[in-house]
Formats: structure tokens, C-alpha cells, sequence
């Protein structure tokens, strides 16, 4: 059964067409991602499906009697308890509930009995508290009001009133964005067990790998369904633009060929003929367009000054806020080569370290020494609610850097993507994916030896995180990475730190390992964010020395890993450059034979890292 039908929609917004005559269909059950670019004109879309915006055209089409699930934009208050907010969710339940308080409706007690027999009304507390555990509330936070919580957390209790009243279709706007690792490894496998359907619209990748059998992209106005994950998409995609693009330079040649003997041979007599047949095959090539991308997102980190290690050593530390330590008996240093993420549940620790290495809390008791030269940054998700709104992303940098020129000031935003129009944006204007990418500029304008980055992708699409990703491979400093993106984590972190039970320790496994680790504490019943002290001592010892043993291999995987990544980029600009006439033109000889040169070392160097990748992921394996 088909639960929504799109067809020949066009949106258009603000003076510009971002949708037109677009179609999807989506069946019971199936769950789909929906993708592209900032601005492309997803959530809008979403938007017109919930009724919230008018479409200049086509018709969305939703099946009979389907019930819609949506996040709620605004995140729930009141005094009403989270338990009870999440059941009221449930309409129908809620109002049956009320009739049977209603002297008027005696005579129809037997009937709504009946109802809400058929709708499981008895299972709804266990199963709006099995939502908000797996969200990270525990029983005593469900009884507390939700005034009592931030806007973040209550933001989470919107998502769970969306999830519980089970909707035949759902509809999520980023719904990873407030919640931590644990929680979204919960909700992915929620949707993967949710018998309804779902358009998810985000940018976190482990999601739309995990969660979702199917892609639409949202690109150039149109949208493209894609089987499979997010994966199978970029490969899909990427194949049919390779073969799009070899075919429209086959199709342009021999239209060239058959052009040129047309101007050669027909003013030739003897010719004319074969002269006039080559002109109405040529009229018969297919016109098959270029293949259009979008500029790529890049991101750039200006290069700290190096330092001499540790730049930061923590020894017998406590943190906390004047009251009882949350954290007891920290002891880390940095050095300038590191790349840690902190994992742990939200409301563990982590901000609390991370503000402690940044120098903006003191220690309780212990020592905090950092090179007298070392500089921080730290980006911070929600100081784009200490921007100001009448101001531009230009403004904010010439307050943060009063000695420097304006041409320095636009020079330091280009480098995460704000160019001359965007610069000049007044805030309140701009994307949260433009605020971000504002903030990664301010943090980082004294070119800090450390970064400190609390959660930095929530508002970027999933270009701009690749950008980020590739950024940080070149960045000369140390990185602390705290982030509820798996992918982002596994490809940035070189070390992990568990912030869990007032310590902080080093975690020997990787993602997956951690991964499995929470699914263990679920199943044992200790939830998705549970300190794992239950676990028991003898096959916590054993599985810590298995992971010591496999530790070397997987740290060189890793290396080699991002090996391959730097010298098949770097092999590319060398291709692009090569195939371009301009080298040959503007470039010595010596310049392009030291390219060919360079060009062939570096495929050696992949093969040999390609055959020493297989290698150890075949120890890994048999381990």
C-alpha cells in the first residue's frame, strides 16, 4: 500500500524554484532518507507534506486514514511530567481516557473499553518509558516536569511524542542533532524496527547507512530515489555520473569527427553525399549534458605554531561546579599530534572535561599544566545563541580580530566556505550550516595548537562534514572531538576516552566495539547510556586484554588507512593537473616530468598500503 504520493511538485520560496514537478512514492514500512545540499529545500518539503506550506503546484497525496508523526519545531513545556507529555501524544488514547471521565459519555463506556483494549492503552506507560529510556531519561526524569530541562533535552521528549503514538508515516528533521551517541544509536535501531514509514531527513551518514533502505535526493530541483543506504547511493551515483560524462565525451568526439569531414568535403562534389548523410546523423546524437556538481565544501585551518609536548598534563584532577566533583582523579596529557574523542552518554561529563582542558573551568582539587604558549579553540554548538543577530559573519570576525585588515578578516571566513555574499549576510539570515561554519572561523582565527569541538556537524550537510573530515586529516594541532557521529569520530579520532562513572579512562576498543558494548548493556538491561558497572569483572578483564592485543594493528589499519585517503587526493590534483593544457603551457618541463615522477611513486605507495590493509584486516578477522 502506497502511504504518500508526491507527484509534479513545485515549491518556490523566497524568489527562487526549489522544487519542480517532482515525484516519490513511498509503500508501508519503507523508510527513506532524504538528502542534499544546505538550502536545497528539504525541510520545505516537509513542510508541504505536513500541510504547513502551500506548494505552487502538483498534489501530495496521503493515504486514507494514515496517521503522521512529526517532530514538533518548538520544543514542549510546562509542568507536565515527560511520562505524561509523550502519552498525551497519543490523541485518540488521551481523549478516550477523558471520555471515560465524562458523566455524558456513561452510555458508551463499553465501546471505548473496547477501544482502547484494541489500541493497547494498558502497555502505553511501558512503552512511551522504554522511548524516553532508550533517549537517555531514567525513571526518576520521566516524573519531572519539563520545565525542569533544557532545551535540548526537551527537544528529545518531542522526538519521543513523535515516535510514540507509532504513525503509519513519520517524519524526522534532523532528528540526531540534540541527542548524543548513545541516544542515536538507539533511535537508529528503533526506525530499523519500525513497522511504519518514515522520510528522515539528515546528515548524519550512520543513520542513513543503518536505518533507511532507500535515498531520495533532493538536487537541481528534482528528486532521485536511490535502493539501498547511504553507501549505495554515493556509489550508485558516482558510477552513473562517471558513465554519464564518458558518454558525453564519446557522443562530442564523434560529433567533432563527423563535423569536421562535413566542413571539409561539402563544398566537394564527389563528397556531397556522404557530406549530407553525416549531417543527419549528427542531428541524431543525443545531446547529453555535462555533468553539473556543486562546488565542493572547503574547509581550511590556518597552521598553529608548533610546540614541544605535552602542550597540556592533568594530574589527580577533580571538576565540578562548586559542588560535589563530577568528575574525580583525571589524569591525561595532550600532546600536539593527538586526536581524542570523548565518548560516554550526555550528562556524564564530557562538556565539563572539555571546558576543563580549555582552561574556562578550574580544577577542584589537582593540576592543570599547559604550555605557556598554548592557545585553544573551542567550538561550542550552542554559542550561535550568543551571536549577534543584527550583525554579519564579517562584523563578528573584525570584533574578534580589531588589528586586523578587512581583506585578513574575509580571507580567515573563506577558509570555511563564507565568501564575499555570505560574509556580508546579516545573521538572522543566515543557515544554521552558515552559523557553524561562522563559529569554526571565529575559534580558530589565532591558528589554537588544540581544538576543542562539541558536537561541530549538527548544522552541516553531509559535504561540509566530509570537508571538515579532510580539513582536520591536515591540521598540525591537537583535535578533543566529543560528537554524536560515529563516522565522524572513527575517521578523525585516533584515540578514545570513556567519560563514565566520574572517571575518565581510555577506551582500547573502536566504534564498533563500543557499539557492541551498549548493545550488551541493553540487553543485560542497562540501557542505552548505562555506566556498564555491571558488567562483570572477569570478562571486562578479558575482553580489555584481547582489545590491548589488537590495539597496534588497529591503530596501523587506521594509518594506513588515512595513508590511502591523502596520496589517492594528492594522485588526483596531480591527474587534473596533467590532463589540463595550462600546465604545459605555463609550466617548466621539470615541473611536469616531477609530476609524472611524483604521479607514479604515489600509485606504488597505494598498492603496497592497499596489500598491507588486506593483510592486517585478514589478522583482525582470524582474531
Amino acid at each position: 500500500m502506497t502511504v504518500i504520493a508526491i507527484r509534479s511538485l513545485t515549491i518556490r520560496f523566497g524568489g527562487r524554484t526549489l522544487l519542480e514537478n517532482a515525484d516519490l512514492m513511498l509503500d508501508a514500512g519503507r523508510k527513506i532518507g532524504l538528502v542534499g545540499r544546505n538550502g536545497a529545500g528539504k525541510s520545505t518539503m516537509l513542510r508541504a507534506i505536513t500541510g504547513d506550506l502551500q506548494p505552487d503546484g502538483g498534489e501530495i497525496r496521503l493515504a486514507a486514514r494514515a496517521k503522521m508523526g512529526v517532530v514538533a519545531q518548538e520544543a514542549p513545556g510546562g509542568e507536565t511530567t515527560l511520562l505524561d507529555s509523550v502519552l498525551e501524544a497519543d490523541t485518540e488514547r488521551h481523549a478516550l481516557l477523558q471520555a471515560l471521565e465524562d458523566p455524558a459519555q456513561a452510555h458508551r463506556v463499553a465501546e471505548i473499553h473496547e477501544r482502547l483494549i484494541d489500541i493497547r492503552a494498558d502497555s502505553a506507560p511501558s512503552r512511551a518509558a522504554t522511548i524516553l529510556s532508550g533517549l537517555g531519561f531514567d525513571a526518576e526524569a520521566q516524573a519531572r516536569p519539563l520545565s525542569a530541562f533544557s532545551g535540548g533535552w526537551r527537544m528529545r521528549v518531542a522526538l519521543a511524542r513523535a515516535l510514540f503514538p507509532e504513525p503509519d508515516l513519520l517524519l524526522l528533521d534532523e532528528p540526531t542533532n540534540h541527542l548524543d551517541l548513545e541516544a542515536t544509536m538507539w533511535l537508529e535501531g528503533w526506525l530499523a524496527r519500525f513497522p511504519g514509514a518514515a522520510i528522515v531527513v539528515s546528515h548524519d551518514r550512520g543513520l542513513l547507512d543503518r536505518a533507511v533502505d532507500g535515498i531520495a535526493h533532493l538536487d537541481q530541483q528534482k528528486v532521485t530515489f536511490y535502493p539501498g543506504n547511504y553507501e549505495n547511493f554515493v556509489r550508485v551515483r558516482t558510477e552513473r555520473a562517471a558513465q554519464q560524462e564518458s558518454q558525453r565525451v564519446k557522443i562530442a568526439a564523434q560529433r567533432a569527427h563527423m563535423q569536421a569531414f562535413v566542413d571539409r568535403f561539402r563544398a566537394k562534389a564527389t563528397k556531397a553525399r556522404q557530406a549530407q548523410s553525416r549531417l543527419k546523423a549528427l542531428a541524431k546524437l543525443p545531446v547529453i549534458d555535462a555533468v553539473v556538481e556543486d562546488a565542493a565544501s572547503h574547509f581550511s585551518f590556518p597552521e598553529p605554531e608548533e610546540l614541544p609536548p605535552p602542550i597540556l598534563a592533568i594530574e589527580k584532577a577533580d571538576a565540578g561546579y562548586g559542588g560535589p566533583p563530577i568528575l574525580k582523579g583525571i589524569d591525561l596529557r595532550l600532546d600536539q599530534e593527538d586526536r581524542v574523542a570523548l565518548l560516554g552518554a550526555n550528562g556524564n561529563g564530557k562538556s565539563t572535561l572539555a571546558k576543563l582542558v580549555a582552561g574556562r573551568l578550574a580544577p577542584q582539587r589537582g593540576t592543570v599544566k599547559r604550555s605557556s604558549k598554548l592557545r585553544v579553540g573551542f567550538f561550542a554548538q550552542h554559542q550561535s545563541e550568543d551571536l549577534d543577530h543584527s550583525g554579519t559573519p564579517l562584523s563578528h570576525m573584525q570584533a574578534a580580530l580589531p588589528q586586523a585588515t578587512i581583506q585578513q578578516c574575509r580571507a580567515q571566513l573563506a577558509r570555511f566556505g563564507l565568501n564575499a555574499e555570505r560574509a556580508e549576510t546579516r545573521i538572522e539570515r543566515c543557515s544554521g550550516g552558515e552559523k557553524a561554519r561562522l563559529l569554526l572561523a571565529l575559534c580558530t582565527r589565532d591558528a589554537p595548537q588544540l581544538l576543542i569541538l562539541d558536537e561541530p556537524t549538527n548544522h552541516l550537510d553531509i559535504d561540509a562534514r566530509e570537508a571538515l573530515v579532510r580539513a582536520l586529516a591536515d591540521y598540525k594541532g591537537a583535535v578533543l572531538l566529543i560528537s554524536h557521529d560515529p563516522h565522524l569520530v572513527e575517521l578523525v579520532a585516533d584515540r578514545l576516552w570513556l567519560v563514565a562513572d566520574g572517571k575518565v579512562t581510555s577506551f582500547d576498543g573502536d566504534m564498533d566495539e563500543y557499539r557492541a558494548l551498549l548493545a550488551e548493556r541493553a540487553r543485560a538491561g542497562g540501557g542505552g547510556g548505562g555506566s556498564g558497572a555491571d558488567r562483570a569483572p572477569t570478562d571486562r578483564a578479558a575482553r580489555a586484554q584481547a582489545r590491548a592485543q589488537l590495539a597496534p594493528l588497529r591503530a596501523r589499519l587506521k594509518e594506513v588507512e588515512k595513508l590511502i585517503e591523502r596520496h589517492t587526493l594528492e594522485g588526483k590534483l596531480i591527474e587534473k593537473k596533467l590532463s589540463d593544457p595550462e600546465t604545459y603551457a605555463s609550466r617548466k618541463a621539470q615541473d611536469i616530468a616531477w609530476a609524472t615522477t611524483r604521479q607514479a611513486f604515489l600509485a606504488r605507495q597505494i598498492a603496497a598500503l592497499e596489500q598491507e590493509w588486506l593483510e592486517i584486516s585478514e589478522q583482525l578477522d582470524a582474531a
